[in-house]
């Protein structure tokens, strides 16, 4: 897990430390805590209950970080938007098509990385993450079958939606191949 860059990160380093220390050395338990600690310091862009229903939330918690207080849930007051729950239940279809299998952790990551779809930045920033290379880790963990599908390391939030796209028949992409596309570096550029 890569470290949270300066003083904002400095309290979500803090959250983040207080989380493992009640790890349940489950393969998600560092980037949930990752994704818990910006969230709960105002980083990323994820909803209300990191877009679980609060039951699911507490369980996740219960299940990662057992014994762990998380006091006073500080949602934000994002809603996922209503008018994008048919499109946040296909993303996390799509995820849980290719699941790894091993955990209920799978089912949770499948509904926090679709409702980090509905925001506007990548991904990996909109769930908090300190690191693209995290949310990497995040999909080859908990969906090989799908991140075995990103080749060519596309920007992960491009690739889903490519993927229910083509899954539906539609090829917006005009160009032949990706290589000759003049869009090249905005789906596979660097997101630094």
């Amino acid at each position: 897990m890569s470290v949270p860059a300066l003083a904002l990160d400095q309290e979500a380093g803090r959250i983040y430390a207080r989380l493992m220390a009640h790890a349940a050395g489950e393969g998600n338990d560092a980037v949930l805590a990752c994704i818990y600690a910006s969230w709960c310091t105002g980083g990323g862009a994820m909803p209300d209950w990191l877009g679980l229903a609060p039951d699911a939330f507490h369980a996740m918690l219960d299940f990662h970080f057992p014994g762990y207080d998380p006091g006073r849930v500080p949602n934000p007051g994002r809603r996922v938007p209503p008018d994008r729950l048919d499109e946040i239940a296909e993303l996390r279809q799509l995820m849980l098509r290719d699941r790894a299998g091993a955990t209920p952790s799978e089912l949770w990551m499948a509904d926090i990385a679709a409702a980090g779809c509905m925001a506007s930045d990548h991904l990996w920033q909109d769930l908090g993450l300190w690191s693209r290379p995290d949310l990497t880790a995040l999909m080859r963990r908990n969906f090989p079958g799908l991140a075995a599908r990103n080749l060519k390391d596309m920007k992960w939030k491009r690739f889903l939606y490519k993927q229910l796209c083509a899954a539906e028949g539609i090829y917006t992409c005009r160009s032949p191949s990706c290589e000759v596309c003049t869009d090249y570096r905005a789906c596979f550029g660097p997101e630094e």
